[in-house]
């Protein structure tokens, strides 16, 4: 028996030229596509590049894989998604044993995509990336597939596939075989119509790896295989599939022999070529049994011949897309399952998608499956490993914004997709980049939506194989060598990738420079995306794409000024070349062509006048940043030049400092800078091209000594030279070069020496006669004495201890003195500054200086001076200044501090005392100190809180506080309470009797004893005796008397007595009365406030004909309004009686003056006192009932006798908030009654709901309540689930006898509570054991219809025990009184006493009212729903 047969060599096909460029273009470039397909691998694992997820994590391994039969009989879980790290989904074990069931759409992966979609888009990267793909219409074939429609009736095209021929099915069962050489001729048409007839349309095709063998599938289920080369028919095949099914996909495997197909009831077979005694068979075996759910896709693995012996290859790996999930199987050596991967929940209607290809991952090369159905696409590597076992990695997958159709590798970084709507992305894998779409629409793609919905069979397939078949165009799109073919309804396009050339030439050809050039530079520094036809090494990639670029920039040049406007406005003409000529000079230097712009670009941009001066200021950033260090001197000399013409000196000047000094004509370059003022520009020149440090100096000299010696104020400009001038010297003496860089090591000790001695130099070089010694010196001095001596010490620190370094230390220190010190032209703060330096320099350990130490003593006495008050402050912090740099021990202590006591510098004599640690005189310092005495409180308490003092110290200190209490409580009352609550508690009484000014003394005791004043002290521990608190409350009655009552209120340590006696001699009656009533004597206290109001209304009464003034009113209005507090606040403690002794005393005087005027003659006030006696009725009704107020009133003379009218007013008042007081307690009635009424119909509702126990099986016994046959035994259900049988728990003594009615209660929910009751009294615990659950029971059999029940439901309609603790529960959900207590209290006042609605207030103590608890509040929303 031989395998199927010798494999016939075919002729290769050469790619020859024609006229027409596209189609030449698309086959001449097939080779070479080919070749970089080839090689792309390698070009990935050279660069390594690092784009792919590494974080990969791979399927752990199992003993035992799963078998394809148990895959095959595997569930669909549609609700979790597959997870890679899962080991049981490979485990055998755990598999179920149902079958699919996809007999409609429901049936299938029907989730709601909307929810599962990321709409996440890429953006357009033409301009980036330029035209990508090539796309052309093959039209010989296009034209002969029309023609043999109309001449043998071939039909229209339905499936193709492409090798080294093409070979398109068509409708009517022709398969037409073509070149692909340019001429694309016609070479087999095999098949005939009537075969078709009996056959139907093709419906899948496929060509094996030697282009020897071609497989047709056709609708009807029949499959053909042809000789390429002979065009035979070789074998016809009808019995592969069950019959009655469309052939969805036939797919030749790398082993010639082998094929698989996969037909329209979801079934996969696999087809083994067989040849035996010269007769050719096929044997069919079923791999997937559509049974079990619908494959409608299948791809094998096919590998290069580069890599045919990849040890993956054995395996010979089948990938299959079913409906649900995806599939990776092993053909050889035998049948064998390695992966499965469930979609998840997806749109029915998507379309499943399987691709492999080969990719380069941690340098190796192993096959990667992309598979996707929707809008995501996952990307899976399998990788075999030493023991032969696969592995399948998960990597990065791509999320989309569009659905997918087609999904095609067109090399292993780039991907080509198709939406639904047929627009094309092509995409880079690693990055996710879109890097082009384009529509296809003209293409007019074939759908292979017959096939599966298999209509030449009778349409015998599920609704949702139908649904995926509406997008299917698997058969229509194929790929060969890095070529696409689209196959249309009348024509076939190919689309490959252009060449890295082609893509900049496209770009050309659209005039897009800009973006060719970006595109260029992108393949120069190896970031280009979908690269073809760039190869070799690194350097020579980028010299090609260099020469290219080069080339461009040419024509760049040319067209800017082609292109650049002849006439206009000058500003239109530089617009054109600031937008086009920074382009040359960034790509130019990018390429490090400085040759090519300074030369050919240069001249070329030259001829026009203004793209020369945009040229040169293109320069300016390159060199600031140095990116651009050497310029041609012509083209600097033109820089200079235009800059001049511009009038932009500081950008010369900041030029010239980063030029290179050989590129630039010295003394051109210092007549400019010193005609200009650039000395930055000038020393730079001086300095780099001359190596001359001194000349620089003495030309800035020159510049700012005259108007300093003359006395004059510099101007700006010259205090900004003056600061170069230090910088400089200060740069010199460090090292460093001015203004960038370091001096060379060689020349930086004669630099120091150089600048030493220039700035020691007696006379300058020409001086006059009238000039002082030293001028360098001198002039740096009187510009900033401070930073020129901070120049010299950062000196004397690099200075290295030789010979010449300490001469030259010395030989400055006494030159220093000799200048300031015999001069009085200096401030005391720049003599300050100098001897501060000195001293800093003799406190170092290596100190060489020697400094008489007299001098010393005359700064002092200078700075000392008592006669000279100027500058006072300066002085002081300059020898402050000069002690703390080390300049004490220069000085004798004793001297030191009368001279600064005589001077009045208290900073001085604190820091002389310090080191004396003589605190207690620290404290007179900041007492005199008028800058710094409220300090003096902080130094206190530091002192004595702090630990680190001596007792001593810390004893001195506190008596010197003591002594100087007087003067601290002046200085800030708040501050020094604080500091005496803290450290002087015990001596609060001595303190007081310390403070004679009664003023300070009540502000001590305010910010002692008032929390209010902010200040920090705990009364507790203070323990302030009362006599104390008293002494503050008659200092605050004669100082503040109208805060007295609000300061009570916050006040704890004062007797009553003695404090009501206080007040009243001051005759503050407002205080006096809260007093007494805080005391108890509600009486007295109302009885004063009452004889206040009198007085006052007297006074409106004797004078309110005669004044208009508010004043007197305003008081009498205060008057009342505090009385009407007094007895509200105290009503509610008081009986009936006591009550109306408090108001109707009110009232009356309220009424006094309305009886005195006669209607004749009307008060002023009356219409005002009638408001207030309004508002004093309205304020009782709330205590004192209406009726006994209507009879007060008309028991008065005056209106017993018909003076009615005057109150009229009053009464209709009080029957308006009667009225609206009793139709507000009517309508509250009347919720609450609803409300109750609405409760109760749910408690009697959830009280007689059927209960549905937890189990089957009586909780005690555990025995199911249908096994017991006792007749008497019945079945008593609680509603907390729990199922018992009654004999059970009588055993457990679960009943409890209540009136004579047995009660059972839940044995395990008593039994549960019992441990947290036992603490509880009897009653209460014989509560908690009572579930609050209701109780059913029924027969523990099935009785028979019409026997009755054992036991009868009590009918009675009295509420048990565990209903009225449901009721009781369901009360205390509204977190206060129960709406059934509100509608008693609210009935028993209406019905009890209907004159007097608040009378039970008169029943004592003994009775609380609801209404008068703090908490009560009104909830008139209807109440939750009680749970069961």
């Amino acid at each position: 028996m031989d395998n199927e047969p010798d494999q016939e060599n075919l002729e290769q096909n050469p790619c020859a030229r024609t006229t027409e460029e596209e189609l030449n273009m698309s086959f001449s470039l097939e080779a070479s596509l080919s070749k970089f397909s080839c090689i792309d691998l390698d070009k990935e694992l050279e660069f390594k590049n690092d784009l792919i997820d590494d974080k990969e994590f791979d399927i752990p391994q199992v003993d035992t894989p799963p078998t394809l039969e148990s895959i095959l009989n595997e569930t669909d879980d549609e609700d979790e998604s597959f997870v890679l790290e899962d080991p049981t989904l490979l485990n055998i074990d755990t598999i179920d044993s149902h079958s699919y069931d996809t007999s409609s759409v429901a049936s299938s992966d029907s989730g709601d995509r909307a929810n599962l979609k990321r709409k996440k888009r890429l953006p357009d990267s033409f301009s980036l990336h330029g035209s990508v793909m090539r796309h052309s219409l093959l039209k010989g074939i296009s034209a002969q597939i029309v023609s043999a429609a109309d001449r043998v009736d071939a039909g229209l095209p339905t499936a193709i596939a492409v090798s080294r021929l093409i070979a398109v099915g068509t409708s009517h069962g022709l398969a037409l075989v073509f070149g692909k050489d340019q001429n694309q001729a016609l070479r087999l048409c095999l098949g005939s119509t009537s075969v078709g007839g009996q056959y139907g349309a093709i419906s899948a095709l496929s060509i094996n790896n030697d282009c020897s063998r071609l497989l047709c599938g056709f609708a009807k289920g029949q499959i053909t295989m042809w000789d390429l080369a002979s065009g035979k028919l070789l074998r016809s095949i009808s019995d592969a599939h069950p019959p009655g099914t469309a052939i969805l996909h036939i797919k030749f495997t790398d082993d010639p022999t082998l094929a698989i197909c996969n037909d329209s009831g979801g079934s996969v077979f696999e087809l083994t070529f067989k040849r035996v005694m010269g007769v050719r068979t096929c044997e069919s075996r079923c791999l997937f049994s559509g049974s079990k759910g619908e494959v409608c896709c299948i791809e094998p693995l096919h590998s290069k011949p580069e890599l045919k012996d990849h040890p993956i290859t054995q395996f010979s790996l089948l990938a299959m897309a079913s409906l649900t999930k995806i599939l990776v199987i092993g053909l050889k050596p035998s049948l064998k399952v390695w992966m499965t991967f469930p979609y998840g929940r997806m749109d029915p209607s998507s379309v499943p998608l399987l691709a492999w290809h080969f990719v380069a991952v941690n340098n190796h090369v192993n096959p990667m499956l992309a598979f996707c159905r929707g809008d995501v696409v996952h990307f899976l590597l399998v990788k075999r490993d030493e023991s032969g076992a696969i592995h399948v990695t998960k990597q990065k997958h791509l999320h989309l914004y569009y659905d997918l159709i087609n999904f095609t590798w067109i090399n292993s970084r780039t991907v080509v997709l198709l939406d639904s709507v047929e627009k094309l992305h092509v995409i880079d894998r690693q990055t996710q980049e879109e890097l082009e779409t384009m529509e296809i629409s003209e293409v007019q793609l074939v759908y292979n939506s017959s096939h599966f919905k298999s209509l030449a069979t009778g349409g015998n397939v599920s609704q949702a194989l139908a649904l995926v078949g509406e997008k299917a165009c698997y058969q229509s799109i194929s790929s060969y060598g890095g070529q696409i073919f689209y196959l249309g309804t009348k024509s076939v396009y190919v689309m490959m990738l252009r060449s890295w050339r082609e893509r900049m030439d496209h770009l050309l050809k659209q005039d897009c420079l800009t973006e060719a050039l970006a595109l260029a530079w992108s393949f120069h520094e190896g970031k280009a995306k979908a690269v073809v036809g760039l190869s070799g090494d690194v350097s020579k990639r980028k010299a090609v794409v260099a020469d290219r670029m080069v080339e461009i920039l040419f024509h760049y040049a040319d067209r800017a000024l082609k292109k650049c406007p002849d006439q206009g406005k000058i500003q239109v003409m530089e617009q054109h070349f600031q937008d086009t000529v920074p382009v040359i000079v960034d790509y130019c230097l990018l390429l490090q062509r400085k040759d090519l712009l300074f030369s050919q670009m240069y001249d070329k941009l030259s001829e026009n006048s203004v793209a020369k001066g945009v040229f040169l200021e293109c320069l300016e950033p390159y060199i600031l940043s140095d990116k651009l260090v050497g310029i041609t001197p012509q083209v600097m000399k033109d820089l200079i030049v235009h800059f001049q013409d511009k009038k932009l000196m500081e950008n010369v000047e900041a030029l010239i400092v980063h030029m290179d000094i050989t590129s630039l004509d010295i003394q051109q370059v210092v007549l400019m800078c010193w005609e200009n003022r650039l000395y930055d520009a000038m020393i730079y020149v001086y300095n780099r091209g001359m190596n001359e440090f001194i000349s620089p100096m003495e030309k800035l000299f020159k510049v700012i000594a005259p108007p300093l010696n003359a006395g004059k104020t510099l101007t700006d400009e010259q205090v900004v030279m003056g600061n170069k001038l230090l910088v400089y010297i200060s740069c010199c003496l460090a090292g460093r070069a001015y203004p960038l860089g370091d001096i060379p090591e060689d020349l930086v000790p004669l630099v120091k020496n150089q600048v030493f001695e220039f700035l020691i130099r007696l006379h300058s070089v020409e001086a006059s006669s009238e000039e002082e010694v030293y001028p360098y010196v001198r002039t740096l001095l009187h510009f900033d004495t401070r930073e020129f001596l901070n120049v010299l010490a950062l000196t004397f620190e690099d200075f290295k201890n030789d010979k010449q370094a300490v001469e030259y230390q010395q030989r400055i220190v006494d030159i220093l003195l000799k200048v300031m010190v015999e001069n009085s032209d200096f401030t005391p703060s720049q003599v300050g500054c100098l001897f501060t330096f000195l001293a800093r320099q003799l406190a170092k350990p290596d100190n060489t200086l020697f400094v008489n130490r007299t001098l010393f003593d005359q700064v002092l006495g200078f700075l000392c001076s008592p006669d000279d008050d100027s500058r006072h402050s300066e002085r002081q912090q300059v020898l402050l200044e000069l002690l703390q740099a080390g300049g004490i021990v220069q000085f004798e202590e004793s001297r030191l501090i009368r001279m600064a006591e005589k001077a009045e510098f208290y900073q001085i004599c604190e820091f002389m005392y310090e080191r004396a640690h003589q605190y207690d005189k620290i404290i007179d310092c900041y007492l005199h100190d008028p800058l710094r005495e409220e300090d003096v409180f902080n130094y206190i308490h530091n002192i004595l809180s702090i630990p680190g003092h001596s007792a001593e110290e810390k004893q001195s200190v506190w008596q010197k506080a003591m002594d100087h209490m007087e003067e601290l409580v002046s200085l800030k009352p708040c501050k020094a309470a604080e500091l005496v609550a803290t450290h002087f508690s015990g001596q609060i009484e001595i303190v007081i009797g310390q403070l004679q000014n009664q003023v300070l003394l009540f502000k001590f005791l305010r910010s002692l004893l008032d929390p209010r004043e902010g200040v920090h002290v705990n009364q507790e521990l203070l323990q302030i005796p009362p006599c104390v608190t008293e002494r503050f409350i008659e200092l605050l009655c004669q100082f503040s008397p109208d805060q007295v009552i609000e300061t009570l209120q916050v006040l704890e340590c004062y007797r009553l007595e003695e404090t009501i006696q206080i007040t009243q001699k001051y005759q503050l009656h407002e205080v006096t009365a809260y007093l007494l009533e805080k005391k108890g004597d509600v009486h007295g206290a109302f009885l004063l406030l009452l004889e206040r109001l009198q007085s006052r209304l007297q006074e409106i009464t004797q004078h309110g004909g005669n004044t208009k003034e508010a004043f007197p009113l305003k008081g009498v209005e205060d008057t009342m309004v505090e009385t009407i507090a007094l007895c509200q606040r105290n009503s509610q403690n008081l009986n009936q009686q006591q009550r109306e002794a408090l108001w109707f005393p009110l009232l009356e005087a309220m009424m006094a003056p309305q009886k005195l005027s006669s209607s004749a003659a009307p008060h002023l006030h009356c219409e005002a006192l009638k408001s207030l006696t309004m508002q004093v009725l309205n304020s009782m009704a709330a205590f004192i009932a209406l009726p006994s107020i209507l009879q007060r009133i008309l028991q008065d003379p005056i209106y017993g006798k018909g003076k009615l009218g005057e109150i009229q007013g009053l009464i209709l008042g009080m029957l308006d908030t009667f009225n609206y007081e009793q139709t507000l307690l009517e309508t509250t009635t009347s919720l609450l009654n609803q409300d109750l009424h609405w409760s109760l119909c749910n408690l009697r509702a959830s009280v007689s709901r059927g209960l549905n126990p937890k189990q089957d099986y009586c909780s005690i016994c555990l025995q199911q309540y249908k096994r017991r046959q006792e007749m008497a035994d019945e079945i008593i259900v609680f509603s907390c689930g729990h199922l018992y049988h009654s004999f059970c728990l009588q055993s457990k003594e679960c009943t409890l006898e209540i009136e004579g009615q047995t009660r059972w209660t839940c044995y395990k929910c008593s039994s549960s509570n019992k441990a947290g009751k036992l603490s509880e009294n009897p009653s209460e615990n014989k509560k908690g054991r009572l579930t609050s659950s209701q109780v059913k029971t029924s027969p523990s059999y099935h009785q028979s219809r019409g026997e009755p029940p054992a036991r009868k439901a009590n009918p009675e309609p009295a509420l048990d025990p565990q209903q009225m603790q449901a009721f009781d529960q369901l009360c205390r959900l509204y977190r206060g009184s129960s709406r059934l207590a509100l509608l008693t209290e609210l009935s028993q006042n209406r019905s009890g006493d209907s004159c007097r609605p608040f009378a039970g207030s008169q029943s004592g103590p003994a009775f609380s009212s609801v209404f008068q608890n703090e908490n009560f509040q009104l909830q008139l929303a209807p109440p939750p729903v009680a749970e069961d």
